[in-house]
């Protein structure tokens, strides 16, 4: 049985003075409604939140009680995770329709907690906690200084990966940058340093937001309202917690989460007309693209550079939004775009695209490639 995306959408996005259960009900109606379904039809339920709410706290917001459930906590690449429990779970026959929705109202609350705390039995708390770091920036930082000695680049190669999400924002009315104007290398790096090489615009955003997606049958999908998106492929993989545990901090769990993704799909890189990445921050993107087998190690920038390849085309966490954990938005962004629905930023003739989810201090990696329904 394959498995297809019915229905996608966003909530409201930037700062809306909404809970996040309220976020992520707006979100799953919208969804729902996109795949001419309602809340009757959803039997199963994927959902985390960027605070203390559960998917059982979700399942009764929306009054549901699904015959099946996920709630893996993995940051940013949660939600495509999901994407493969939930593909796994319809192909069982656990369930027939699975929503998977989140929510965040980080501006609104003036936060960027995630919740939890820093147990101090663990081997973060006892070699990394002490020097101060700041979470986790300094970590993605020290993984940028490294790329940048390495390879031999410049503070500029990072900007790069901020500007060309910007020319995106700008084509995208809902991104909080979209009035904004454009964005320059100078104001990159000449922005307020907040963790060396890193700048406040190599930094996501901090916003409001939410979204939700609707799985089902590829065959049930084909007679809904949407066309439908195919799940072609998935693969994870988990690497780490602290940085000290990280034996090459250029070498990120994309490599193997990728990997899988393409062998399943029977796919490679050059097959993608479209790149939904994670950018937490500007080195997430350039590490991401190399281990993902876009280009060689230390080739990023020039291939963000050339505009080959829409990357981030709604403007990403850079520009377009950042609610806590990003990544079910890269798997909205990516629908739309297989569905044509994108208007002038819509890429032309996209029929495969890649959403790839980075959580933690790169730490958790998945990997969804989706396509257009050729049957």
């Amino acid at each position: 049985m394959s498995v297809a995306v019915a229905g996608a959408a966003e909530s409201d996005l930037g700062i809306t003075g909404r809970s996040i259960l309220e976020l992520q009900a707006q979100a799953a109606g919208r969804a729902l409604a996109d795949a001419g379904l309602t809340l009757r039809d959803v039997d199963g339920l994927a959902s985390v939140g960027a605070s203390r709410f559960s998917v059982a706290q979700v399942a009764e917001y929306l009054g549901l009680t699904p015959r099946w459930s996920e709630s893996t906590f993995a940051g940013g690449s949660a939600f495509e995770m999901y994407i493969a429990r939930a593909a796994q779970a319809i192909e069982s026959g656990q369930c027939d329709t699975v929503l998977i929705t989140y929510g965040s109202n980080q501006r609104s609350a003036r936060s960027r907690k995630l919740g939890g705390v820093v147990e101090d039995h663990t081997p973060q708390a006892r070699h990394e906690t002490p020097y101060g770091p700041l979470y986790p920036i300094s970590y993605y930082a020290m993984a940028a200084r490294r790329y940048l000695h390495v390879y031999k680049r410049g503070r500029e190669d990072l900007a790069e990966v901020a500007v060309a999400a910007r020319e995106w924002a700008l084509l995208n009315p809902k991104a909080f940058r979209h009035g904004a104007g454009p964005l320059t290398i100078e104001d990159v790096t000449g922005a307020p340093m907040i963790s060396d090489p890193l700048t406040a615009a190599d930094c996501c955003l901090v916003t409001d937001g939410g979204g939700a997606l609707v799985l089902t049958s590829l065959e049930r999908a084909r007679d809904l309202p949407r066309p439908p998106v195919v799940i072609l492929g998935y693969g994870e993989a988990t690497t780490n917690d602290g940085m000290a545990a990280a034996p090459d901090l250029l070498a990120t769990g994309a490599r193997d989460s990728g990997r899988r993704a393409f062998a399943m799909a029977g796919l490679g890189p050059r097959d993608v007309d479209v790149a939904e990445l994670y950018d937490s921050f500007t080195i997430t993107v350039l590490l991401s693209l190399e281990d993902l087998g876009f280009c060689a190690p230390g080739e990023a920038a020039d291939l963000i550079r050339s505009r080959r390849l829409p990357v981030n085309t709604n403007g990403g966490g850079l520009s377009y939004c950042h609610p806590g954990m990003y990544g079910l938005l890269l798997l909205v962004e990516a629908v739309r775009q297989l569905r044509g629905e994108c208007g002038p930023r819509q890429v032309p003739g996209a029929e495969v695209a890649l959403a790839h989810g980075t959580g933690g201090i790169l730490s958790t990696h998945a990997t969804v490639l989706l396509g257009v329904d050729r049957g």
